[in-house]
């Protein structure tokens, strides 16, 4: 998640430098061939083309309103893990106690009983921070040529490539016991199945009277809540917003950058004959602006992919932990995420 106010001037050229250059010589070309080739039949009516412009400025306006909905409904989905997290450290600590055994826990066993709850809630939330990173087919990174080395140079700068590896490794098998470790890790959605290993140990615990039925029932109603915040997490992951509109979109942007100039030039063109050479720095603006509103949408609808626009998982991750930790009455806590580059991740 960026979260300077603004992109700096240089990050902008950084990345779209190259594109605005490019329309710049293709006006550029288009000018010249009206010019010096006597090539003015080229050129075609200002109406179509503005008729096509407005076409295509409300079908971007779609796409980029999906993909911030997608974005927004992922951080949504992120808060109210972390609201259900603490609802969990809360239960946890104040349900599991003797106040319902026949035969009491020792206070070693209640705190015990209480630290791996917690901590299994702890590696449930990088196990599925850590499945939702995986680059899926229609991500940028996962692309071929230029499109897939751009995002994976993006990963690295403004992503995931900025934490440094200590961080991401190794957190399962600091919250798991290490005889469930490998056999969670080995299942195809380990996530899942830590939730479910949580609702075994909370039946052992009813089967020692160390919580009794409403608050066994409490606590399970918060396993489904992480199960739905996981669902729904995933709903986003695996479901792509529908090809057709991010595909198509793109084409039509290229049709009307394409066209832009044809039409430019015979506007400019009234000016006087000077004018067709103040249509190129025009005809590059136009077009850096429709390609600019296209790659904000196109960059926004995966908030899951590794990149600066990601929901910051890794940091509401510790958020939590640190929380959790402390309801627990730890006082060695892990340092909170701090934003590298402008990027909080």
């Amino acid at each position: 998640m960026f979260i300077e106010k603004n992109y700096s001037f240089e990050r902008v050229v950084r990345y779209s430098g190259r594109p605005f250059l490019l329309f710049a010589v293709y006006s550029t070309t288009i000018v010249l061939l009206w010019e010096y080739a006597n090539l003015n039949w080229i050129t075609i009516p200002w109406l179509p083309l503005s008729l096509i412009g407005t076409a295509v400025a409300f079908y971007v306006g779609f796409k980029n309103n999906s993909s911030y909905d997608r974005m927004w409904e992922a951080r949504k989905i992120w808060g109210a893990i972390v609201n259900s997290s603490r609802a969990w450290g809360t239960y946890v600590g104040s349900f599991v106690s003797n106040q319902f055994a026949a035969i009491p826990a020792s206070k070693h066993e209640l705190q015990a009983a209480k630290t791996q709850l917690i901590y299994r809630h702890i590696a449930w939330l990088y196990a599925l921070r850590n499945q939702l990173l995986v680059v899926t087919n229609w991500e940028h990174a996962n692309q071929r040529g230029k499109t897939g080395k751009r995002a994976q140079r993006y990963r690295e700068a403004y992503g995931i490539g900025q934490i440094e590896d200590e961080v991401m490794k190794n957190e399962l098998q600091n919250y798991l016991p290490h005889h469930e470790l490998q056999r969670l890790v080995d299942y195809q959605n380990t996530a899942t199945q830590i939730i479910d290993q949580q609702a075994k140990d909370l039946a052992q615990l009813r089967s020692k009277e160390l919580i009794d039925d409403f608050r066994h029932m409490e606590l399970q109603k918060l396993l489904y809540d992480f199960y739905e915040h996981q669902g729904k997490c995933e709903r986003i992951k695996k479901f792509p917003l529908p090809r057709q509109y991010a595909s198509v979109t793109r084409i039509f942007i290229y049709i009307f950058i394409f066209l832009l100039p044809l039409g430019m030039v015979s506007e400019f063109a009234k000016i006087g004959d000077w004018g067709i050479w103040l249509s190129i720095p025009f005809t590059a603006l136009v077009s850096w602006v429709f390609w600019m509103m296209e790659e904000v949408g196109d960059y926004s609808e995966n908030p899951f992919q590794g990149m600066g626009n990601d929901i910051p998982m890794l940091s509401l991750c510790r958020v939590i932990e640190i929380d959790l930790k402390e309801m627990l009455g730890e006082t060695d806590l892990p340092e909170k995420v701090k934003p590298v580059n402008g990027v909080l991740m």
